[in-house]
């Protein structure tokens, strides 16, 4: 089971990776729109986990020709940002599912595979913490690094944007960021 995972954020790439190789698939992963066909042409993947937004591109474009070249792959989109919206464009575009961030292992086994979600795996689920710290870096990235920016669109102080910056949550033995 060949999978391709799009995804332009290296801790959550790492993490989707090592945990979709615990569940049977090769995983080559790309962080950037510009190598998306060319390593699909490569790689010729059955499945292929595309995050919406990478940098500052969005990758619904790139639905289309990746189905032009495999017409038989699961396309599952990820992105951080869901809305109604996007996720019809996604599948009006060929997408085979759509899946909001973070999503656990579950869902996106039975995204890509279309097996039922019920089926026992060994995951920690992620504490609220670890949900809130990578939360606060999405924005931030997506503010440049910008932390008065991203603590006025998170509704915190600044200060307090920095304190949890640097309070980075402690992880279980099956969970790192690489």
């Amino acid at each position: 089971m060949k999978l391709l995972i799009v995804e332009d954020d290296n801790a959550y790439g790492q993490t989707l990776a090592r945990r979709m190789s615990k569940h049977g698939f090769s995983v080559e992963r790309v962080i950037n729109a510009d190598e998306v066909l060319i390593k699909a042409r490569q790689y010729l993947p059955e499945y292929i986990l595309l995050d919406m937004k990478l940098g500052a591109q969005i990758s619904l474009p790139l639905i289309k020709p990746l189905r032009a070249l495999l017409p038989n792959c699961k396309i599952v989109l990820l992105t951080g940002f869901a809305s109604i919206a996007t996720a019809v464009e996604a599948i009006r575009l060929g997408a085979n599912d759509y899946l909001a961030k973070p999503a656990d292992t579950k869902s996106v086994v039975a995204a890509l595979t279309g097996e039922k979600a019920e089926i026992a795996f060994d995951e920690t689920p992620i504490s609220s913490e670890q949900l809130e710290w990578e939360h606060i870096n999405q924005v931030l990235k997506i503010n440049n690094g910008n932390v008065s920016e991203t603590a006025r669109q998170l509704g915190m102080h600044r200060r307090t944007l920095q304190r949890k910056l640097q309070k980075k949550p402690q992880l279980t033995k099956t969970e790192h960021y690489g």
